[in-house]
């Protein structure tokens, strides 16, 4: 299939989405560590120091610059080809950490890193063509036929339920319970995002889609999913170990967003069976990649400790807090030392 030029618009900026949120992650942690090797208190616990760090800012820029790109990118490409690449970004910090931040990258994670390229080389080869859409009312035509209210209906129905009667009960203890909620809602405003994009994307071609209240219905929506999607990640985060909430999270929202693409936007119409299954490879591909990446930063900190307890540097932990799963916040985590282990071997003995 041949690849369009509004695909390739929206695969590039998907590209340099990627690498400003990569990049931010890096810019961000060198201020974090400038702006408590000056303040003597860390961001970790409790320091603030940070927001009168440039540095710190100037990743915060890098993120917001690598989110625009990516929100722009829903409105020229199919969901399809756009929220798998976001993966790209854990390879851009993974790649800069270990030659900026001095943070190992282990040869898994080199795996995991070939897998995620090799993955997205292969989804975007066989990306579908987007069908063109002339009106913010023909998303909604889409986004009201039955199938997608059924779906809709049936995401809404789940979030409730793992809210009132989950939630409560396993929250905290089961990690699949606040990523399921993240997951479900993030679903909804990926398509609420592509919606709104399109519709602001026609209104700078010339065709003004802001006069339609189906439009500021979609930016409503994105809101109200933005904001539980934060709120839930945030619990799941801050009672679970992030190497784990991590990939969970990215390979159900990743797998529900493009279930939801599929049934609103047709995404596989028109498509040959052998190109479909080859998206689905390729997406598998990406997906065992991430998990490897983020499964190797546990691995490395744990293998650090046996034999010799050598010293290890601090890592990352993923935080993803946006609509369509990119924008992530990196804290350093606490790890401790060597000698103080050894002291407390002592003392029990």
């Amino acid at each position: 299939m041949d690849f369009s030029e509004d695909n390739t618009k929206g695969f590039v900026l998907a590209l340099l989405s990627s690498g400003f949120i990569g990049a931010s992650f890096i810019i961000k942690k060198k201020g974090l560590r400038r702006a408590a090797a000056t303040s003597g208190v860390r961001a970790g616990v409790g320091g603030y120091s940070y927001l009168l760090e440039p540095l710190w800012w100037l990743g915060m820029i890098t993120m917001i610059v690598g989110e625009v790109a990516n929100f722009v990118a829903y409105a020229f490409a199919p969901a399809v080809l756009v929220t798998p690449l976001g993966a790209l970004s854990i390879i851009v910090s993974a790649v800069l950490a270990h030659f900026i931040l001095n943070e190992k990258l282990h040869k898994l994670g080199i795996l995991g890193c070939v897998m995620c390229i090799v993955g997205s080389v292969i989804i975007v080869i066989h990306a579908p063509q987007e069908h063109p859409i002339t009106s913010v009312q023909e998303i909604w035509s889409m986004a009201t036929q039955p199938a997608f209210l059924l779906y809709m209906a049936s995401v809404t129905v789940l979030v409730f339920i793992l809210v009132i009667h989950f939630a409560p009960q396993c929250g905290h203890t089961n990690v699949l319970v606040f990523t399921g909620i993240c997951s479900l809602m993030g679903s909804l405003s990926v398509m609420s995002v592509k919606a709104l994009g399109t519709s602001l994307k026609l209104t700078f071609e010339g065709k003004n889609q802001l006069i339609y209240p189906e439009t500021w219905f979609f930016m409503l929506v994105v809101a109200t999913c933005v904001i539980t999607q934060m709120i839930y990640l945030n619990k799941a985060l801050d009672t679970f170990n992030t190497a784990v909430v991590s990939p969970i999270y990215y390979v159900m929202f990743t797998t529900l967003a493009i279930l939801a693409s599929v049934i609103m936007f047709k995404d596989w119409d028109g498509q040959s069976g052998g190109t479909i299954v080859s998206e689905i490879c390729g997406f598998i591909v990406v997906l065992s990649g991430t998990i490897l990446l983020h499964s190797t930063k546990d691995f490395e900190r744990s293998s650090s400790f046996r034999g010799n307890f050598a010293p290890v540097s601090p890592s990352l932990s993923t935080r993803l807090c946006s609509g369509n799963g990119e924008l992530l916040k990196y804290e350093e985590e606490e790890v401790t030392p060597p000698e103080e282990v050894c002291l407390r071997r002592q003392e029990v003995y």
